[in-house]
């Protein structure tokens, strides 16, 4: 006996401490499992995606602009059917006054009537982001209550929340049908609840430390507890098939535990490798996301194969009474004439595998990837997709993009928003150059004195002095003290002008001079919040084009180009058209340099785990072709692919 200890290998001697010191790690997994628990509720989750897009892209800085520079109240296109016009004009009446709705547009156009359906444009008073705008939307909502009414928006709108509720019952799902498979190959029915311990530990552990990061994606906390249950399930069952041999074999429980951990460690930590490098290489994307799920699906490798290693050796050893007496019969049928037919068609399989490897290669790279979630073609279509697909199919598509612009020329606002609001797509264009103030007067057009006193409601004295004071503060107004009536000057900068007086008391103003000048700031402040920022303007248009497709990106190049005449470079376009524009540029990149990685890692690993050349290449390429296989399915059945899909499944696939 003291010859066998001295000869022990290593890894025995590894596996002998961890069965010996067993009641050491429960103490340590009940700690670690108890903090986690309590950690999940730490882990902030960022569901906007753009987020993850790299600094450089155009989306990304123009959404970091107009976090800076602008908020973006709320709106919501509300489709209500079967309505005649005046009952749909008395509702609009009422929606306008309840509070927290600054505005209803609605009219006979259209655009807003026809086919006995009227769509409102309701805009809120609060943020799209803001909880109250959503509790707005809500009451109107509730006024519409008994009407057929379908909203498109993204106020209260939380795709996290949707996902989280999907993918709860998948997992619900996915543990029937496995403990149901489990019941069904297991050697005793005890083995079932031992699994069950060991992956719900592993998962807790990943899910409540990944307040580490700060933040993960909507996208990796919902689907990672699912890919990690695949996982650990698959430890478990070599490690637990090793026990049942060795107590086959006629080992004691203790001895059994022992000699299967010593030869699972090694076994299982070879098998991760290959799944681990196909999340390594997804880490590497350009596109943030990658490295976000990546890291978190890597993590819960390590935390499956620590319950494996150091949690379930002591609780086979626990329950190993139970195991031995709930052993049944092998429920798993005999299937050796599969085996013997494939042996016997070796000369005629590999080359019709050769021949399907080529087409589904071929097949595959015409796969119809989206890249905004509202086009994917999802089964089971949340309430808002399915309202947002009625609303486009009766009043066309509602496509928002803003254009930013360098701030100081209202002139050259104006002609984009004229040249843009003429291409034959867009329906709606909002600047402040065309913000109508009053009879056709625009928000940014120059004015004399006299014109600016009818308008504002001021004496025309009052008028000329002030814009006597606003030549003495801007050179390019200089010369308007000698005589101001020569002198026209933007409505906006007059205005505000005046406004900045009256606050410092310099100029007083009293019964309807100061509600006309009251109602007017109104106007200004709506338009001011949402348009102009500190060094930035922003134009919005409506389209009518889809999120995706060649007919959005011809349009996208014809504003770009008209902006850029003004402008130069110094143009930026931003809306989920862009978004997804950004995001298949980067997963074009990103996929191939993906697809190489991962099979160079793969191949390295596994020439190092069989010690052969040709037979990492044939893993491979048999891996490959199933790869190739499975996304040959949406093109011969004519469905698109969210790109994301792609990139998880491969990656996991190759690891397999």
């Amino acid at each position: 006996m003291e010859r066998e200890k001295k000869t022990e290998s290593p890894m025995l001697k590894l596996a002998r401490f961890i069965v010996d010191k067993r009641k050491a790690f429960y103490l340590i997994f009940l700690a670690s499992f108890l903090f986690c628990a309590v950690s999940i509720s730490k882990v902030h989750v960022n569901d906007d995606i753009t987020t993850y897009l790299p600094a450089h892209t155009e989306t990304r800085r123009g959404l970091t602009l107009m976090d800076e520079e602008f908020i973006t109240l709320g709106s919501a296109n509300i489709m209500v059917s079967n309505i005649t016009y005046d009952a749909a004009y008395a509702l609009s009446l009422k929606i306008e006054k309840l509070p927290g709705v600054s505005s209803v547009e609605y009219d006979d156009t259209q655009e807003h009537y026809h086919d006995s359906a009227a769509l409102f444009t309701v805009s809120f008073d609060g943020e799209e982001d803001d909880p109250d705008t959503a509790a707005v939307l809500l009451q109107v909502e509730q006024l519409l209550d008994g009407h057929d009414y379908y909203p498109s928006t993204t106020v209260g709108r939380d795709e996290s929340a949707s996902l989280q509720q999907e993918m709860t019952v998948i997992l619900a799902i996915a543990a029937v049908v496995i403990v149901v498979v489990l019941l069904f190959t297991s050697k005793s029915y005890m083995e079932v609840p031992v699994y069950l311990i060991v992956f719900s530990t592993a998962a807790v552990l990943n899910m409540g430390t990944n307040f580490i990061f700060g933040t993960i994606s909507f996208i990796t906390n919902s689907i990672a507890i699912v890919l990690q249950l695949a996982m650990a399930i698959d430890y478990a069952i070599i490690f637990c098939h090793r026990y049942m041999e060795e107590r086959d074999n006629g080992l004691d429980a203790r001895e059994a535990d022992i000699a299967a951990l010593s030869k699972a460690i090694i076994e299982i930590s070879s098998s991760s490798l290959t799944t681990i490098s196909g999340l390594v290489a997804l880490m590497m994307m350009q596109l943030r996301i990658g490295f976000d799920m990546g890291i978190v699906l890597t993590k819960g490798i390590i935390f499956s194969m620590l319950c494996v290693f150091l949690l379930m050796p002591g609780l086979l050893m626990l329950f190993s009474g139970p195991i031995e007496r709930t052993r049944h019969r092998n429920l798993v049928p005999h299937i050796n004439w599969f085996g013997k037919g494939v042996i016997h068609l070796r000369y005629i399989l590999p080359p019709i595998f050769l021949v399907v490897l080529v087409v589904c290669a071929v097949l595959s790279n015409r796969c119809d990837y989206v890249f905004d979630t509202n086009d994917a073609d999802f089964g089971n279509k949340p309430d808002w997709q399915l309202a947002e697909e009625k609303v486009s199919r009766t009043f066309g598509q509602k496509n928002t993009i803003a254009v930013l612009v360098p701030r100081g020329s209202y002139e050259n606002e104006g002609k984009i928003l004229r040249e843009v609001a003429d291409l034959e797509p867009v329906t709606t264009a909002t600047g402040l150059a065309n913000i109508e103030v009053e009879d056709g007067q625009m928000l940014t057009d120059e004015m004399t004195p006299r014109q600016f006193a009818e308008l504002a409601g001021v004496d025309l004295e009052l008028a000329r002095l002030l814009y006597q004071a606003y030549g003495l503060g801007v050179e390019e107004y200089g010369a308007i003290f000698q005589n101001p009536d020569d002198y026209a000057v933007p409505l906006i900068d007059v205005f505000e002008f005046l406004l900045e007086q009256r606050d410092k008391g310099v100029v007083n103003l009293t019964g309807e001079q100061a509600d006309k000048v009251d109602d007017l700031k109104e106007q200004l402040d709506i338009g001011l919040e949402q348009l102009r920022g500190e060094n930035w303007t922003r134009m919005v248009f409506v389209a009518d084009v889809p999120t995706e497709g060649a007919e959005t990106q011809a349009l996208l190049s014809q504003i770009r180009s008209i902006a850029q005449k003004y402008y130069g470079d110094d143009v930026l376009l931003v809306g989920n058209s862009t978004n997804a524009l950004d995001l298949a540029n980067s997963f074009t990149q990103d996929n191939m340099k993906i697809s190489i990685l991962t099979v160079l890692f793969v191949m390295v690993i596994l020439l190092f785990t069989f010690k052969s050349a040709g037979l990492p290449i044939l893993l491979v390429l048999t891996i490959q072709g199933s790869i190739w296989i499975n996304f040959t399915v949406p093109v011969l059945t004519h469905t698109n692919l969210y790109f994301l899909s792609y990139l998880v499944v491969s990656s996991i696939q190759m690891g397999a």
